[in-house]
């Protein structure tokens, strides 16, 4: 059976901090590496128009408290649509500051930015910025997962799973020793760099998902010679855990 991937890369045009289409590279071409047919659609801010119904995977990147005022007002208009495409399992990749979109609300100092509310959580600005790199452990995968997170915002996430526990780093709050969300088919996280190059199998989970909720007979991925991608992986925990 051909397989074939559509995803949906929600205002390249704002929401791209610290390299954040290179996942995107990263999703399509590990998708074609294995045969399977990848398509990329952005959709940038004056397109105004977004079909959840035939994708399968959206991804919102990060973006300054100033990009993230002017998307979520347009984004608002889509909420119910998001919602449902979520509830239903859709696959949604959220990076920094989507990641805090998808909540009810980011309180700046001066003022508060409403969320989407697809996400049970929260963030209120602190001081001083989270910023350096970070090493995750998520049970699901056998790589410990790596990133760099700079974030004014600290992220409450409630009774929601996170993406993984923090071996050295920040993470959501500084405090709560976890980073990130996982919720239904939801990857939402601090880390930029971008992060899946360096993360392959977390890579793999997501386009698993997508697999699993398109065509319901799919069972797994074809592995791929990841030695290099593994490489910087470990290299980059090295370097990051020894200082």
């Amino acid at each position: 059976m051909a397989y074939s991937i559509h995803i949906l890369h929600m205002f390249p045009d704002l929401l791209n901090l610290y390299g954040d289409k290179g996942n995107i590279e990263c999703l399509r071409k590990r998708l074609e590496w294995r045969g399977i047919e990848a398509t990329v659609t952005g959709c940038t801010y004056d397109d105004r128009v977004m079909d959840f119904s035939k994708t399968d995977i959206v991804f919102l990147g990060g973006g300054s408290d100033r990009e993230q005022k002017i998307v979520c007002s347009e984004l608002l208009k889509y909420r119910d649509r998001l919602k449902d495409y979520v509830e239903n399992g859709g696959v949604l990749v959220a990076v920094c500051g989507g990641y805090q979109l998808l909540g009810k609300y980011y309180a700046l100092p001066d003022e508060k930015i409403e969320g989407l509310n697809i996400l049970d959580i929260y963030t209120e600005h602190g001081s001083p910025r989270l910023i350096g790199n970070i090493v995750l452990k998520n049970d699901s995968i056998s790589q410990n997962i790596v990133g760099f997170e700079n974030h004014g915002g600290r992220t409450y996430i409630g009774d929601h799973t996170p993406l993984g526990k923090v071996v050295k780093g920040f993470g959501n709050t500084g405090e709560s020793g976890a980073e990130g969300v996982l919720y239904k088919n939801v990857v939402a996280t601090y880390l930029h760099g971008p992060l899946l190059p360096k993360n392959p199998q977390l890579c793999d989970l997501i386009l698993e998902k997508a697999l699993k909720q398109k065509y319901p007979d799919f069972t797994a991925l074809e592995p791929l010679d990841d030695a290099m991608e593994n490489r910087a992986n470990t290299y980059m925990q090295d370097i990051i855990l020894k200082n």
